[in-house]
Parts: C-alpha cells; structure tokens; sequence
C-alpha cells in the first residue's frame, strides 16, 4: 500500500516563506500539490515528474512557489515565497502512477492526509 507522509506548513504573515514536505512510500511516482479552501473546489497547484526534472504550476503560484522532488528518497518539497491571504488552504500532496502533466484530481491515485496553511494579513 502506497502512503504519502506530508509536513510542514501551518501559519504566516503575508509576504512570508513556508515549504511542505510529502515523501512517498514504495516507486518513484509523479507528485503534485493541491489544495482546498473552505467553500471552494480542489485546485491543482504543482507537479513534479517522477525524476524531478519537469515542474508545472497553476498560473495563481507561479513565480512565487517552487515544487522540487528528490527522487532516490521519493520525497517532494512545495516551497512558497511570497504568501498571500488567498494562499490559505488545506495542501494535498498526491502521486501519480502515469506519466505527462495533469491538473485532474481524478488523475491522481494516491493522496496524502493534508496540512493547513495559513497566511494572515
């Protein structure tokens, strides 16, 4: 059975620094984070392919976070620059079996149990 351990996260001020870690159990996988605000939706937010060597962003993070993976621990890092209020949410770390970039939730096959952050004005 695959289990993503995650850590980090937790509470900011605007403009702060924060870096979520997820480390994954058994192959080396594609990893991804989302998350999800009260009310709102999933919304994908990073990918990593499975060798560390391809990232993709959501345009709402990019320039500001930076996903990164270590691929003989199998561990992913989500470092976030420059938070903003609308960064608060509950962070999913989750693993793919395929390969390519995906945005889909549903593409996912293994997800981790979610760290809060939260970043105050």
């Amino acid at each position: 059975q695959v289990q993503l351990v995650e850590s980090g996260g937790g509470s900011a001020e605007a403009g702060d620094s924060l870096r979520i870690t997820c480390t994954a159990s058994g192959r080396s996988f594609s990893m991804a984070w989302f998350r999800q605000a009260p009310g709102n939706e999933q919304e994908f937010v990073a990918q990593v392919e499975w060798n560390g060597a391809t990232a993709y962003y959501a345009d709402s993070v990019k320039g500001r976070f930076t996903i990164s993976k270590d691929e003989a621990e199998n561990t992913a890092w989500l470092h976030m620059n420059s938070l903003k209020p609308e960064d608060t949410a509950v962070y999913y770390c989750a693993a793919r079996r395929g390969t390519g970039w995906s945005h889909r939730p549903d593409d996912y096959d293994y997800w981790g149990q979610g760290t809060q952050v939260t970043v105050s004005s």
